[in-house]
C-alpha cells in the first residue's frame, strides 16, 4: 500500500475508486498465486468463482449501490441513515469521525465497501476451504486500507499534528525509524521489562541442560509439598515465561504456592548449530528427558505433566511413545489449548497447503531455521486490527510510544525452530492429520497411538481461541485412552489460560457430558465464575500423592544446580542466532 497514494480525505469518492482498483489488483495477485499452486487435476478456479459471484449476486450489489447513493446524498444535505455506521468499531471511535461530515462520509464509504467485499465472498460458489482463504485475503486487505491507517485520511492524527505544531509527526518518524531498525512493528514499551528482573522471577534453578533445553526446578513456597512433581512443557515456538510473567499472573508461582514441586522445560531458540534437530529430537531429548530427570531428582514413583499449545502436542506424542515402550512414568496429564486432532484448525490451517509444505521441506527440511519473526508475523496477521494496525496508527501517525504490557512483550520475544522439526510438524499435523491415527506416525522408532495413553487427563480450551478452536481441543477427549475431564475457559488463546486465581475474573465451564460432541458438552456443562486455576489445582492434587516435607536443596548429587532461574536459554534473542 505504500506505493499507492491516498487521495485527500475531502474527496471520498475518489478515495473509494482507488480502493476498488487496489482491491482488483490484490485479488488478481491472490488468484495468480492460487492458480500457480493448484494441483494438476481439474479444479474450480477460485478467482473465476469470485468474479462470477460478483456478477450473479445482484442483490448484494444493489444493496451496496443503495448504500453509496445514500452516502453521496448525505454529502449534499440528504439523510444518509441507510448507510452502515458501525460506530462500535474502535478505529472510528473518536467524535471527529462522526462530527466532521467529510470523515463521516469517508468512514461510511469504507465500511460499506468492506461489507460488500465480505458479502461477495460469503456467497461465492466455491468450496469452504477456498472461501476461507478468500475471506482471509479480503480481511487482510480491508484492514490494511482503513482510512484510519493513513495520515491524510485520519482526522485524529491530523488534529494532533496541528495541536502539537507537528511534534507528534516528528515523534512518529522517530518511532518508525526505531522499528525499521528492528524489522518489526513495536507493540509495547520494550524498555519496561527484562526477563529475570521483572518477568520470569519465580525463584528456582536450572538443574539440567542439553543443546535443546534447560530444565528449571522451582523453590518450594510451602513447608510441605505433594510427593509427585509437576513437569511443565511450554510451547517451543515462544519463550516459556508466558507461564511465569509477573508474580501476580504467574501460573508457575501459583502451582508452587499450592504445594506442587514444579519442573519446567525452557526450550532453546534454535541456532544454526542445532538447525538439524528433528521432531524425534524434541520428543526424546526434550520431553522424555525432562520427565526422566524430574523423576530422578524428585525420587517419586511418577510425575504429573502439563503441556501448553504445541508443548501439549509434543507431550501427548511423548506419552504415546512411552506407552508403546511399556514405560509408566506419568500419573496424569494436563493439556492447555492443545491440538491433537487437526481436522479443524481455524485460519492457520488455511495457510498450510501441500505446495507450501513441499517448499518448506526443500528449503529447510534437511537443515536450517524457521525464523521466529516469520511465525510472529503470521500470528499477528490473524488479528491485525488488534496486533498490527493500532500500533501503526498510535506510534507513527500520533507519535505515541506503545504502553508497557507484559503479555505483548512476551509476544514479541520470538524463538527460532529447526527446519526438520517444523516441517515434520506441518506435514503430519496440519497437512495430513496423522497424529490422531493409531499407528499413523512412527516417533522415536515407535508406531504411536494416542488411545494407548491411558492416564487421567484434564483438557482445557479457551472459548474464543483463534489459534486452537475450542471444539478441536475438545476432540482430544475422544482420542486419549484414559479418563478425561474437559474445562472450557472464557477469552482467547493466551488470556484464557493466563487468568490468575487471585483476580477472580471471567468464568469457565465444567462438568458437561463427554459422550457427545463439543456443543452437546457445552449444553450440559455448568458455568462457574472466576478462574479455572482453582478447578485445575484441586484436580491435580488428586493425582499428586501424599504431602511430604519440602526439600531445602534443589537438584541432587547427579543433577546439581547449574545457574539460577530463569537461565541463559530464555534470555537469548532469536535474531542473535
Amino acid at each position: 500500500m505504500a506505493d499507492s497514494p491516498v487521495p485527500p480525505a475531502t474527496d471520498p469518492a475518489q478515495w473509494l475508486v482507488s480502493l476498488y482498483e487496489a482491491n482488483r489488483s490484490l485479488m488478481g495477485s491472490f488468484a495468480q498465486n492460487a492458480a500457480a499452486s493448484a494441483p494438476a487435476a481439474p479444479v474450480q478456479d477460485p478467482w473465476a468463482a469470485f468474479m462470477q459471484a460478483s456478477q450473479q449476486f445482484a442483490g448484494i450489489q444493489q444493496a451496496y449501490l443503495q448504500q453509496m447513493t445514500a452516502l453521496w446524498a448525505g454529502a449534499f444535505g440528504a439523510s444518509p441513515a441507510a448507510a452502515p455506521t458501525k460506530d462500535e468499531d474502535r478505529r472510528f471511535a473518536a467524535d471527529v469521525w462522526r462530527n466532521d461530515p467529510r470523515f463521516e462520509q469517508l468512514k461510511r464509504a469504507y465500511l460499506a465497501y468492506s461489507s460488500y467485499l465480505q458479502g461477495v465472498v460469503d456467497t461465492a460458489a466455491v468450496d469452504e476451504r477456498t472461501r476461507g482463504q478468500l475471506k482471509f485475503a479480503v480481511r487482510q486487505y480491508v484492514d490494511a486500507v482503513s482510512p484510519a491507517n493513513f495520515l491524510v485520511s485520519n482526522p485524529e492524527a491530523m488534529q494532533l499534528a496541528m495541536e502539537t505544531g507537528g511534534q507528534s509527526l516528528i515523534e512518529g518518524m522517530g518511532l518508525l525509524a526505531q522499528d525499521l531498525a528492528k524489522g518489526r512493528i513495536s507493540s509495547n514499551d520494550e524498555t519496561a521489562f527484562e526477563v529475570g528482573r521483572n518477568l520470569a522471577v519465580t525463584e528456582g534453578a536450572v538443574v539440567f541442560e542439553n543443546e535443546l533445553l534447560q530444565l528449571i526446578q522451582y523453590s518450594p513456597r510451602t513447608q510441605h509439598v505433594h510427593l509427585r512433581p509437576l513437569v511443565i512443557i511450554p510451547p517451543c515456538i515462544n519463550k516459556y515465561y508466558i507461564l511465569d510473567l509477573q508474580p501476580e499472573n504467574s501460573l508457575v508461582r501459583y502451582a508452587v504456592e499450592q504445594g506442587q514441586t514444579v519442573f519446567l522445560a525452557s526450550w532453546r531458540s534454535a541456532t544454526p548449530e542445532i538447525g538439524h534437530l528433528t521432531w524425534d529430537d524434541y520428543i526424546e531429548r526434550g520431553v522424555l528427558t525432562a520427565l526422566k530427570v524430574s523423576l530422578e531428582i524428585s525420587d517419586a514413583d511418577k510425575v504429573n505433566a502439563l503441556g501448553f499449545c504445541i508443548g501439549g502436542t509434543l507431550l501427548a506424542a511423548a506419552l504415546a511413545v512411552l506407552a508403546a515402550r511399556g514405560v509408566e512414568q506419568v500419573a496424569s496429564v494436563t493439556l492447555l489449548t492443545t491440538l491433537l486432532d487437526f481436522t479443524e484448525t481455524g485460519e492457520i490451517g488455511l495457510l498450510v497447503t501441500r505446495e507450501s509444505v513441499s517448499l518448506r521441506e526443500q528449503a529447510i527440511g534437511q537443515g536450517g531455521l524457521l525464523e521466529g519473526k516469520e511465525l510472529g508475523f503470521v500470528f499477528s496477521s490473524l488479528r491485525a486490527n488488534d496486533l498490527v494496525w493500532p500500533y501503526v496508527v498510535n506510534s507513527y501517525l500520533k507519535g505515541r510510544k506503545p504502553p508497557a504490557f507484559d503479555l505483548l512483550f512476551w509476544n514479541s520475544d520470538v524463538t527460532n525452530l529447526p527446519g526438520p522439526m517444523f516441517c515434520w510438524y506441518l506435514r503430519n499435523t496440519y497437512l495430513d492429520n496423522q497424529l490422531r491415527v493409531p499407528g499413523g506416525t512412527v516417533q522415536c522408532g515407535e508406531p504411536v497411538a494416542l488411545a494407548q495413553v491411558k492416564i487421567p487427563a484434564l483438557v482445557f480450551a479457551s472459548r474464543e481461541d483463534h489459534i486452537v478452536p475450542w471444539t478441536s481441543a475438545y476432540a482430544s477427549v475422544h482420542l486419549l485412552g484414559g479418563q478425561c475431564t474437559f474445562v472450557l475457559g472464557a477469552s482467547g488463546h493466551i488470556a484464557g489460560v493466563i487468568n490468575p486465581a487471585a483476580r477472580n475474573k471471567r468464568n469457565y465451564w465444567a462438568g458437561g457430558q463427554l459422550d457427545g460432541d463439543a456443543e452437546q458438552w457445552l449444553g450440559t456443562a455448568s458455568s462457574v465464575p472466576g478462574s479455572w486455576w482453582h478447578y485445575w489445582s484441586a484436580w491435580l492434587a488428586g493425582h499428586a500423592g501424599d504431602e511430604v516435607p519440602a526439600r531445602t536443596q534443589l537438584g541432587n548429587g547427579t543433577y546439581p544446580p547449574i545457574e539460577p532461574a530463569p537461565g541463559r536459554y530464555v534470555k537469548a534473542k532469536a535474531d542473535a542466532a
